[in-house]
């Protein structure tokens, strides 16, 4: 469950979305989490999962080397609950003046995404596929995301959402 509070997220749906968002990039519901996802790093092309403890920054910020995450190359660092790369960091830690990587400050930041993606009007009103499909480009999970992941049926999304506490309008 995401740790921003309601009234800091804007309300019970953008909690919800929060958490749907966890449950499709695999971080809530993966065997390494001791913390919801907010402790995962990517899975390599080694498959095997990997938690990381210090919260201070980034997991990457320190110069560890990005992931191979397939057989073409293509690395990653995302982490997180949200899987929040690295390359985005440092701006967002400080336009939020965010004092780290905490549970929190990734709360703050995937909301950020999502009100930079013009989609947090429609979270907050339960306008779900909407929101969705404008935060496709940040999250590859996401139904016509296409990055080449996995992305998850949109029907899967809205139930994990609706789990979460979320309400559609």
């Amino acid at each position: 469950m995401a740790r921003l509070s309601e009234s800091l997220a804007g309300g019970r749906n953008a909690l919800a979305f929060l958490d749907m968002l966890a449950w499709g990039e695999g971080t809530s519901t993966s065997p390494a989490t001791a913390m919801d996802g907010y402790d995962v790093i990517v899975t390599g092309i080694d498959r095997k999962p990997e938690v990381f403890k210090d919260f201070t920054d980034h997991p990457f910020a320190k110069g560890r080397a990005s992931k191979v995450i397939n057989s073409k190359g293509l690395t990653s660092n995302a982490s997180g609950r949200y899987q929040q790369m690295l390359k985005d960091w440092p701006h967002y830690k400080a336009l939020l003046k965010l004092p780290d990587f905490s549970p929190i400050s990734q709360d703050m930041l995937a909301l950020q995404h999502i009100r930079e993606c013009r989609a947090l009007p429609d979270v907050l009103a339960g306008r779900i596929e909407t929101a969705i499909a404008k935060c496709r480009n940040i999250w590859a999970s996401l139904p016509g995301a296409g990055y080449g992941q996995r992305e998850h049926r949109l029907e899967d999304l809205l139930k994990q959402y609706r789990l979460a506490g979320g309400a559609m309008s």
